[in-house]
């Protein structure tokens, strides 16, 4: 990067020449000549910050679309997720490769699908559904599963346990995943899921 910021250099550097050296040649008053050397001086230096942060432009880019439609940005085994609008961190995961959008609970303390995710997924229940659990919303009938994958962004977990709730709209990806990683936490506005 220091040889690109250096060409980069040079280039502003032979462009602002020419461009004053023929400014300096053309018989205009000095205010409009200042103005069009600073003009040119702005599109030079646009062009030297592209030209140099070239490699970058790309995760700026999958940063805002992350941002705008809550898709989680992997950088390399790294999967950081955006804090939502309502303040929570939504992921499309799958299981057993059925896409479904997930919340991100660490105070979930077992993975949890709905019954018409679990029916999708084809998830063999373990036991009935006479597991009681509390939750935020009150304490809810569960049963448990065994998920053969997992996946959040680049991150697979296998012959993962999960819970099945009768409510379809509940699905919660919690510390039975989480506590799988190395490291988890959150960065300003960022949830960071390391393998």
């Amino acid at each position: 990067m220091t040889n690109d910021l250096m060409l980069g250099g040079l280039y502003l550097l032979m462009a602002m020449m020419l461009v004053l050296g023929s400014l300096m040649s053309r018989r205009e008053p000095w205010a409009k000549l200042v103005k069009v050397a600073l003009m040119w001086v702005t599109i030079f230096g646009a062009g030297f910050i592209l030209f140099t942060f070239r490699d970058n432009l790309g995760f700026v880019a999958q940063r805002i679309k992350s941002e705008a439609l809550g898709t989680p940005v992997v950088e390399g085994r790294t999967v950081r997720i955006p804090m939502a609008i309502d303040g929570h961190f939504w992921v499309d995961a799958t299981i057993n490769g059925v896409p479904a959008k997930f919340l991100v609970d660490s105070g979930a303390t077992v993975t949890t699908v709905g019954n018409a995710l679990a029916v999708e997924a084809r998830l063999d229940r373990v036991e009935a559904r006479d597991q009681l659990v509390r939750t935020g919303n009150g304490i809810v009938k569960v049963s448990s599963a065994r998920a053969d994958t997992i996946e959040v962004g680049s991150i697979e977990r296998r012959n993962q346990r999960v819970y099945v709730a009768d409510n379809d709209d509940l699905n919660v990806v919690g510390m039975s995943f989480l506590s799988s990683l190395t490291r988890w936490g959150v960065e300003g506005r960022w949830l960071i899921l390391e393998p």
